[in-house]
């Protein structure tokens, strides 16, 4: 029997379907059970890969620095990334880019209450790295691929896609459409780019 790897894999979501993840879960009682998020096309992530426009950063601390990222995909779409003193390299990224940039982060998916009862999802960065508009056009084919994939799985059912019909009022649907238009706003980038 193959021994477990220490680290989930990081599941490629587009911004619409992460931020509509707002149920978090552990898998046992124990205090250290890794926490995830139910995404609505039907599986858990423990840890999550974007690629994004970094727009804009802001120390949002009270007593100490707490660095937030805001992360655009190509479908409009917002990621909010928060590092503090526990997340040291992300935390100084964040407070020495200059926006825009193209950015990838691997973080873990959190979830705050706000006072109006609204659940926010945001991410804890492990890693913010620049990179170019090629690795942004690679993510955006890859998770359009792993997102329509899921939309598929949904349909045959299992253990967190019956959790997630439990959890969301939301169609699956959706998440097909937003994996297409991100592969449609490439092919009008790249369009743009040969006429202009």
């Amino acid at each position: 029997m193959a021994s477990s790897p220490s680290r989930e894999v990081a599941r490629r979501v587009f911004a619409r379907e992460f931020n509509d993840a707002t149920h978090m879960f552990k898998e046992s009682d124990d205090e250290l059970a890794p926490r995830y998020s139910l995404l609505p096309t039907g599986r858990r992530a423990n840890r999550v890969f974007v690629v994004g426009t970094l727009t804009e950063t802001e120390d949002v601390g009270q007593d100490s620095e707490i660095w937030q990222g805001r992360i655009v995909d190509p479908d409009g779409g917002t990621f909010f990334t928060y590092a503090g003193q526990y997340q040291p390299d992300p935390a100084a990224m964040l407070r020495e880019l200059e926006p825009p940039e193209y950015v990838a982060v691997v973080g873990k998916p959190d979830t705050f209450e706000t006072d109006s009862g609204d659940i926010n999802v945001s991410m804890r960065p492990e890693s913010i790295t620049v990179v170019d508009e090629a690795v942004r056009n690679r993510w955006v084919v890859e998770t359009a691929e792993r997102t329509l994939e899921r939309v598929e799985a949904f349909e045959d059912g299992g253990e967190y896609a019956t959790m997630a019909r439990e959890e969301y009022d939301l169609p699956v649907e959706n998440y097909r459409q937003v994996a297409v238009e991100a592969l449609e706003s490439l092919d009008t980038e790249r369009a743009e780019s040969t006429t202009g």
